[in-house]
C-alpha cells in the first residue's frame, strides 16, 4: 500500500495527466500540478520523468524556452544516475539535444548526444535514433565527411543487431550525404551496394517498397547532378511508379511500415512529403530537358499538395520544396518569355526566406542567380552583372558556381565586356570546368563558341557548337541544341551559306515550339525572314516575319509590365532587408494600365 506522501504525488500525476488530456487542455493547471510534484521528494525515477514530462509540455505550449531547458537538463542529470529507465534518459537527451540545435547552440547537443549514444548501445531504437540525430547536426554544419562516418557506424551496428531495413536506411542517408559533398566516386558503389539489398529484399514488402523509393530518389539525384537528363529516364519512370504504389489507398500508415523490430521504428520521410519530393525531381528534370509545359504542370501540382500539407501539419522540410520548385518555375517562365509571373514567384521566393530566415541562409545563392536572370532577361546588364557577383560571393557549390560563371561570361559578352570576359575564361574552359556535369560542360562550350561567334571567328565557332550539339544530343538537353542550331544558323547566314543555315535554323524552331523557348523562337523567326528573302520566297518571308513580329510584341509588352512592378526593384538588393514589396496575394496590378 502506498504511503500518505507516494498518495500525494501519484495523485498529482494523475491529475496533470486529466488536465492535459481534457478537451479542451487546460496546460496552466497541468503544469501546476507536476510542479508540485517536486513538493513531495518523490522517488528519482518520478522526479526525472516528471521533469521530462514538464520540459515536454513547456516546450509544446508555452515560450518559456529557458524554464523547459532546465527540467530538461534535470531530467537527463538525474537519470544517468539510475540503472535502465532508457526511455526517460535517452528521451531527455535527444529532446535537449533539439532544443539546443534549434537555439544554434549545437556546440552544447553535440556532447549531450556523443555522451548518449556511448551508454546506449544496449538499447536498439535509441542508439539508431541518436545517431541520426548527431548525423544530421553535423550534416547541417556542412560536416559531410563526420556525419557520413556516423552514418557509417550506423550501417554496422544495425547490421549487427539484424535490422536490415535500417541498415538500408543508413546506408541510403550516407549516399544523400556523398551526393551532396559531390563524392561521386564513393557514392556510387554505395549505390549499387543499397541497390541490391533492395532488390534481394526478402522482408516486409511495405518496407522493401519504401526502400526502393529512397534509393530511386537517390539515384535520380545523381544523374541529374550530373547532368544525364536522357540516361535518368529509366529510374525516374520507376520512382514515379513506385510512389503511385505507396500513395495508394490501401498502402499502410508509416507507423505500420517501420513497426516490428525495435531498431526499425524509422522512416526517412512521410510518403506525404516523399510524394511531393518526387513532383520536385520530375520538375528538375523537366526543366533540365526542357519540357516546360510540364515542368509547369508538375510544379502546380506540388505547389498545391505542399499548401494542403501545411495547414494539417507545417514542417520546415515543405517550404525548402517550395522554395526550390519556385527556384525551377522561375527559370522555365523566362524561358517561355512571362517575366511577369517570373517576377512574382521571385518576389514569393523572396517572401518565404524572409518569414524563415535559415532559408535566406542556405538559398541566398539561388535567390541572386535568379534575380541574374530575370535581369538578363529585361537586358539589365549592370543588375545582372552584380546578382551573378553576388551568388559568387555567397555560394560554395560548386556546380552553382560555374552556373554563375557562364551567365556572367553571357553578360559581359553583350556588354562588351572583353576584359572583364577575358578574366573570366579560364573558370569557364570546358576542358577543365570544375564539374561532373555533363550539361554544364555542353554548357561551356556553347558560351566559347558564342564569343567566337562575336569576334567573327566562325571556323572556330563551330567546332564549339558542334560538341555541344554532341553532347546536348547524347541527353537530350533540347534547349541547348536549339541555342547551338540558331548559332550555327546565324554563322551560316554570314558567311553566306543560305543552304546550311536553313539546315540548322529549321530544326532550331522546330524544337524551340515543343519546349517552348520564346527566346529561340524569335531569333530563328528573324533568320528565316532573312533566309527566305534572300531566296524570293515572299510567301515564307511575311510568314516569318509576322511570326517575329507576334513573339516582339508579345515580349515588349511583357516586358514593359514587369518594368513597372514594383516587385522590379528586386534586381538592386544584395544586402539587407528586401525591399518593401510583399503583399498577402502576389499583384501584377501595379504594372497594368
Amino acid at each position: 500500500m502506498a504511503s500518505s506522501q507516494d498518495a500525494w504525488y501519484l495523485s498529482l500525476l494523475g491529475l496533470a495527466e486529466n488536465f492535459r488530456t481534457s478537451s479542451p487542455p487546460n496546460i496552466k493547471l497541468c503544469i501546476q500540478c507536476l510542479q508540485a510534484v517536486f513538493h513531495f521528494k518523490p522517488p528519482h525515477r518520478v522526479e526525472a520523468r516528471t521533469h521530462l514530462q514538464l520540459g515536454n509540455i513547456l516546450l509544446q505550449h508555452t515560450k518559456n524556452i529557458d524554464l523547459a531547458r532546465n527540467h530538461l537538463e534535470q531530467a537527463w542529470c538525474l537519470s544517468q544516475t539510475i540503472n535502465g529507465f532508457d526511455d526517460v534518459k535517452f528521451e531527455a537527451a535527444s529532446v535537449l539535444a533539439e532544443l539546443h540545435d534549434q537555439q544554434h547552440q549545437s556546440n552544447l547537443s553535440k556532447p549531450i548526444l556523443r555522451k548518449a549514444i556511448e551508454i546506449s548501445q544496449h538499447s536498439n531504437y535509441w542508439h539508431c535514433r541518436l545517431i541520426f540525430q548527431l548525423a544530421q547536426i553535423h550534416a547541417s554544419e556542412c560536416d559531410y565527411e563526420l556525419a557520413s562516418s556516423l552514418l557509417g557506424v550506423g550501417v554496422d551496428y544495425a547490421h549487427i543487431q539484424s535490422a536490415a531495413y535500417t541498415r538500408v536506411l543508413f546506408l541510403l542517408s550516407k549516399g544523400m550525404l556523398l551526393l551532396i559533398d559531390k563524392k561521386y566516386n564513393e557514392v556510387l558503389p554505395l549505390l549499387n551496394q543499397a541497390g541490391l539489398l533492395v532488390d534481394s529484399w526478402q522482408g516486409n514488402q511495405y518496407q522493401k517498397e519504401y526502400l526502393r523509393v529512397f534509393f530511386l530518389v537517390l539515384q535520380v539525384c545523381h544523374y541529374l547532378m550530373a547532368g544525364q537528363v536522357k540516361s535518368v529516364k529509366p529510374c525516374l519512370k520507376q520512382l514515379q511508379q513506385s510512389i503511385q504504389t505507396i500513395m495508394m489507398p490501401s498502402w499502410p500508415s508509416d507507423e505500420v511500415v517501420s513497426s516490428g523490430n525495435t531498431a526499425e521504428m524509422f522512416i526517412w520521410m512521410p510518403k506525404e512529403h516523399l510524394y511531393v519530393l518526387v513532383y520536385l525531381v520530375t520538375v528538375m528534370h523537366s526543366m533540365q530537358a526542357g519540357y516546360m509545359n510540364k515542368a509547369q504542370e508538375y510544379t502546380d501540382k506540388a505547389l498545391a499538395q505542399i499548401e494542403k500539407l501545411k495547414v494539417l501539419d507545417n514542417k520546415p522540410i515543405l517550404s525548402v520544396f517550395q522554395l526550390m520548385l519556385l527556384e525551377h518555375i522561375v527559370m522555365c517562365r523566362l524561358v517561355m518569355g512571362n517575366k511577369t509571373l517570373a517576377l512574382q514567384e521571385i518576389s514569393q521566393a523572396c517572401n518565404l526566406c524572409q518569414l524563415h530566415p535559415h532559408l535566406l541562409k542556405t538559398h541566398r545563392p539561388q535567390l541572386h542567380t535568379m534575380l541574374g536572370l530575370y535581369a538578363m532577361s529585361m537586358n539589365c546588364m549592370d543588375a545582372a552583372e552584380v546578382q551573378f557577383t553576388s551568388a559568387l560571393q555567397f555560394s560554395k557549390e560548386r556546380d552553382l558556381r560555374t552556373f554563375a560563371n557562364l551567365n556572367l561570361a553571357i553578360v559581359y559578352l553583350r556588354a562588351k565586356k572583353e576584359h572583364e570576359f577575358a578574366s573570366l575564361l579560364e573558370r569557364i574552359n570546358p576542358e577543365n570546368l570544375p564539374t561532373h556535369s555533363h550539361s554544364l560542360r555542353a554548357a561551356a562550350y556553347y558560351v566559347q563558341g558564342l564569343q567566337c561567334f562575336f569576334q567573327a571567328r566562325y571556323n572556330e565557332a563551330k567546332r564549339y557548337l558542334r560538341e555541344t550539339l554532341k553532347m546536348a544530343n547524347a541527353e537530350d538537353l533540347n534547349r541547348l541544341t536549339s541555342f547551338s542550331l540558331v548559332l550555327l544558323g546565324h554563322i551560316f547566314l554570314s558567311l553566306g551559306n543560305s543552304r546550311e543555315s536553313m539546315n540548322m535554323v529549321t530544326p532550331a524552331m522546330q524544337l524551340a515550339n515543343r519546349i517552348p523557348d520564346v527566346h529561340v523562337q524569335l531569333w530563328a523567326s528573324a533568320i528565316l525572314k532573312d533566309l527566305w528573302g534572300s531566296l524570293g520566297d515572299s510567301g515564307h518571308e511575311n510568314e516569318a516575319y509576322t511570326k517575329h513580329c507576334n513573339f516582339t510584341q508579345s515580349l515588349l509588352k511583357d516586358h514593359f509590365t514587369s518594368s513597372k512592378m514594383v516587385e522590379h526593384n528586386l534586381i538592386h538588393w544584395t544586402d539587407g532587408p528586401f525591399p518593401e514589396v510583399f503583399n498577402a496575394t502576389p499583384s501584377t496590378s501595379s504594372g497594368l494600365m
